[in-house]
């Protein structure tokens, strides 16, 4: 909730390429973010940022933005490559397991990611953005599941405000396929899409 008629600080991630996909859509879409920062009534601010694809320093650089930003929404981008268009993550599963080596080659023990229930889920407005997307005629898709990679930590520790100085009131996971001739999405519609997610999110949040 809005308190006092104070807009929200808006948050949005995406992650920097990695092992096995040498472009990362997400890394553009945080550039063009930064580049023309969306025109949303009632936001306060609003930052877009890279983050490591290391599980050593995503953390930190989570909690290095926390302490520079305190955003109120946070809205995560990653990519998926065999989602079929925006992929709406319901949960969050506080575990390691099923890791692949990061970008400094590190692959952590199966364990738990924080200290915290072992499911979290969503706290973006997911039916609102799903039938905004399909109004918009982008394709959109459900899981249960963010995976066993950054995406999935960075979103449980997101969601249990487990790095210092970051704790969002609203925050969870969009993964998106990869953009351009024969993929789901163009960049064109890759963008209006995030700007749909980052709409409806800062709505609910004010609601």
């Amino acid at each position: 909730m809005d308190e006092a008629g104070k807009g929200p600080r808006v948050l949005v991630t995406g992650f920097e390429p990695f092992p096995g996909a040498p472009v990362n859509p997400t890394e553009w879409l945080v550039g063009e973010l930064q580049a023309q920062p969306p025109q949303i009534s009632g936001v306060a601010a609003f930052r877009a940022e890279v983050l490591p694809v290391d599980y050593a320093r995503v953390g930190p650089a989570l909690s290095d933005i926390g302490r520079a930003f305190s955003p109120d929404i946070a809205i995560h981008f990653g990519l998926a490559r065999e989602c079929g268009g925006f992929r709406l993550e319901r949960m969050a599963r506080n575990s390691l397991t099923n890791a692949r080596p990061d970008n400094a080659g590190r692959m952590p023990e199966a364990e738990a990611i924080c200290d915290g229930p072992p499911v979290l889920p969503s706290k973006l407005p997911l039916e609102a953005i799903h039938a905004r997307l399909q109004v918009m005629d982008l394709p959109a898709e459900w899981s249960d599941d963010a995976g066993g990679y950054l995406c999935n930590m960075v979103m449980m520790l997101s969601l249990a405000h487990a790095c210092d100085g970051f704790a969002p009131s609203m925050s969870g996971f969009v993964h998106v396929p990869l953009t351009g001739e024969g993929a789901p999405l163009s960049r064109d519609r890759l963008l209006a899409g995030a700007l749909a997610v980052i709409g409806e999110s800062v709505a609910a949040f004010r609601a």
